[in-house]
């Protein structure tokens, strides 16, 4: 059974900008975290990671963009409102060939396309079943009841209320997005800034442009 994703309010007084933005804001999001977690929102759908299969995006990626827009902004998406929700690229942390523990997905909500440097607010999904909560403990600015997430929620968190962000609603990676096409479809692909990975994602990709390496053999 899926359990809902759940972002808290920010922990600052006054509140942070972005944690939560207004609804006319240009914004590009980006959300990430272990696999596990994710799998606990989206349990059914299917993951096509095998080099003869693999996709842009991968099926949970409008999914995990659709459920982290709702978060942000209380309602759905409009289909009528021009870039309302704009898939702009994905992030997938390979263990061996073929595995993935970690993933994440940036989307636009409102950014022009030609836009260089729209502001940013970065999510971090947290892990708390695996770990019975030590990684929260340790790496947010709040205390987290266990009872209130096992089982029933997955919790996310901005950046602003984790410790010692790099600058206030600044993206931890840099990201220039190019749209290029792909089999008839729109896309964008982009140069990341390897130094601000997690750890997590550093441990497995040698560089930021190394997974979208089979995107060149799409083309």
């Amino acid at each position: 059974m899926a359990v809902p994703l759940y972002i808290p309010p920010c922990i600052h007084n006054p509140t942070s900008k972005h944690h939560l933005p207004p609804h006319d804001q240009p914004l590009r999001i980006q959300i990430e975290g272990p696999l596990v977690a994710i799998q606990r929102i989206l349990p059914d759908i299917p993951w096509h990671l095998s080099l003869l299969n693999r996709t842009f995006p991968q099926p949970a990626g409008p999914e995990l963009a659709r459920l982290t827009y709702q978060q942000i902004y209380e309602r759905d998406t409009c289909l009528e409102v021009a870039g309302d929700l704009m898939m702009r690229d994905e992030y997938l942390g390979w263990v061996p060939e073929n595995v993935i523990d970690y993933y994440g997905v940036t989307f636009d909500h409102l950014v022009p396309l030609d836009e260089p440097n729209p502001e940013v607010l970065q999510i971090n999904i947290i892990e708390i079943e695996d770990d019975n909560g030590a990684d929260a403990s340790t790496g947010l600015l709040f205390a987290v009841g266990l009872v209130e997430y096992i089982r029933k929620k997955v919790l996310a968190v901005p950046r602003c209320c984790q410790p010692n962000p790099r600058t206030p609603n600044q993206a931890h990676r840099t990201l220039t997005p190019n749209i290029r096409t792909v089999g008839g479809r729109a896309i964008s692909r982009s140069v990341s800034n390897t130094d601000t990975y997690p750890a997590a994602l550093l441990e497995h990709v040698s560089s930021g442009a190394a997974i979208f390496d089979w995107l060149d053999d799409l083309a």
